[in-house]
């Protein structure tokens, strides 16, 4: 060391490269992977340039995963059951990213984000990632960023990624978009919630898993599982070749964990067989293709100037009852189209 040169025992704080940070996500470094996550969900504009770049990248590498969905009610115990399903998981050979999705308030737009804390053992597990992430107020039980997020965590070599959905709700539909096998849970004696579960959900579950039921819970956990049986054969199949199958299981007995992850496997082995797969995956682009159009035309259309300085004055109009909702958005859809024909 020269004289007069000072010792920083500071890290470097500086943003690493796209580059560097590809090659730090597909060799597994977890920090690297965490930044660009960041990134990927940051709404500033140039973050989001970097986070293209490193997707874009990041898609050169296949890497063949199980993609699976877990949704149920509020108490179901979704984060029990995913760590034990995790450690399963990994008892068996496999990387497994967690993408556990919490709902934002409304008012502070914040979120607890509490799933590391719920996931001890499976935090501490160096075969396993998990990333809590907030809805934003995106309605679809996932985060706006998720689809990508799976997709940067198959690059850093994960090959089962669970999406642990906020909850049951309509909107939930919108994870079968992004996974390949969802699995819904159901706590005992769920008889009279089923009524209140919408069809949707119901049929794009792949699997039910009955939850917490050991001890006291079995006699009524039983009846649950008839309920649920029941309920899938009043709907129609979600694919011809696969019968969907209805699991009593428990976090903390570990009963039944290892036949639902037989189950997924099996899944996955006929959709492979059937060459399906592929032909999901392609669908799951297009439909990320699609949500990330839509949301860069309503960041440009909002952005805009002249529609900013209409949109108050178009409002006040709408609300007093001078013109109509569909007048007014027609308005300012024409000065937009204008302006952008100018250009």
């Amino acid at each position: 060391m020269k004289s007069g040169e000072k010792i920083s025992f500071y890290a470097d704080n500086r943003e690493p490269d796209v580059e560097k940070m590809v090659c730090g996500i597909m060799n597994g470094n977890r920090q690297m992977l965490a930044r660009a996550i960041t990134l990927v969900e940051s709404q500033n504009p140039d973050h989001e340039k970097k986070a293209h770049e490193i997707l874009d990248r990041c898609l050169e590498k296949k890497s063949p995963s199980i993609r699976i969905g877990i949704t149920g009610s509020p108490g179901a115990g979704k984060s029990t059951f995913i760590e034990t399903l995790g450690l399963e998981i990994i008892k068996s050979g496999h990387r497994l990213a967690v993408l556990a999705i919490d709902p934002s308030s409304m008012q502070s737009k914040g979120s607890i984000l509490g799933d590391k804390a719920r996931m001890e053992k499976l935090a501490v597990n160096k075969h396993a990632y998990i990333r809590p992430s907030a809805t934003s107020g995106y309605l679809g039980g996932t985060s706006p960023k998720t689809h990508e997020t799976i997709l940067l965590c198959e690059a850093a070599g994960y090959d089962v990624i669970i999406v642990e959905t906020v909850g049951v709700g309509q909107s939930e539909i919108q994870v079968d978009s992004m996974t390949d096998f969802i699995l819904l849970l159901m706590l005992p004696g769920s008889g009279d919630e089923l009524q209140g579960i919408k069809r949707g959900i119901m049929e794009i579950a792949d699997a039910i898993a009955v939850t917490k039921t050991d001890g006291e819970q079995t006699g009524l956990a039983a009846i649950s599982k008839a309920e649920c049986d029941a309920a899938l054969r009043m709907l129609p199949p979600k694919y011809p070749f696969w019968k969907r199958e209805v699991f009593l299981t428990s976090a903390i007995t570990e009963k039944g964990i290892k036949e639902v992850w037989q189950n997924i496997t099996e899944f996955f082995t006929v959709m492979h067989e059937k060459n399906l797969l592929q032909e999901k995956r392609e669908n799951q682009l297009k439909n990320l293709f699609t949500a990330i159009l839509e949301d860069m035309l309503k960041k440009k259309f909002y952005l805009d100037r002249e529609v900013c300085s209409s949109l108050t004055t178009t409002e006040q109009l709408v609300v007093t009852g001078k013109i109509s909702p569909f007048s007014g958005a027609s308005s300012l859809i024409n000065i937009f189209r204008h302006l952008d024909t100018l250009r």
